[in-house]
């Protein structure tokens, strides 16, 4: 199955959301406890609660950004596109656009959490490199999309990783 630039993008966004999101969890709650159960917990509820709000605020985005456009096709054909073909696939578009969204931030959100789940040592850092190691393969991803240097693309998402790690780490939680 070949995917469209708009799943594209969300499988991007999704997936930077969750590694990052749940990344911060993990580096904050590892430096306040170091019982990976806790730490499995915390990643876990930010994890579902990051994918419930990207899939459902795709979905409201998607659904007034189409409707809208939608809208503005019915104006000068003087007739409603209620129960028409597009109506049909637009609706299949929005409800894809967030599954993909929501399902990429969920899957994003499990890479920082499974060195916790399968590592009794060093998991913190497993996790970052893991985290970090997947970022370079969504810039590759981003980048073949863009039609633009893959490792212009994946320098972007390292940097962006290496980032928030830092931003994170230095807040010190103690």
């Amino acid at each position: 199955m070949k995917l469209d630039h708009e799943q594209g993008r969300y499988i991007i966004l999704g997936s930077i959301d969750g590694i990052l999101a749940v990344l911060g969890v993990v580096i904050g709650t590892s430096h306040v406890v170091d019982d990976p159960s806790i730490i499995i917990n915390a990643a876990l509820g930010g994890a579902v609660a990051l994918a419930l709000t990207n899939g459902i605020g795709s979905y409201l985005a998607e659904s007034a950004v189409e409707y809208g456009n939608l809208a503005e096709l019915e104006k000068p054909l003087l007739r409603s596109l209620e129960s028409t073909t597009l109506e049909r696939d637009t609706k299949k578009k929005i409800w894809n656009d967030s599954i993909t969204h929501g399902g990429s931030s969920l899957i994003g959100s499990l890479i920082p959490i499974m060195p916790f789940v399968l590592f009794d040592t060093l998991s913190l850092e497993i996790a970052i490199i893991l985290s970090i190691s997947v970022l370079a393969i969504l810039g590759v991803y981003s980048g073949k999309l863009a039609k633009q240097s893959l490792i212009k693309h994946a320098v972007r998402m390292v940097g962006l990783g290496i980032l928030i790690v830092l931003a994170v780490t230095s807040l010190g939680l103690q």
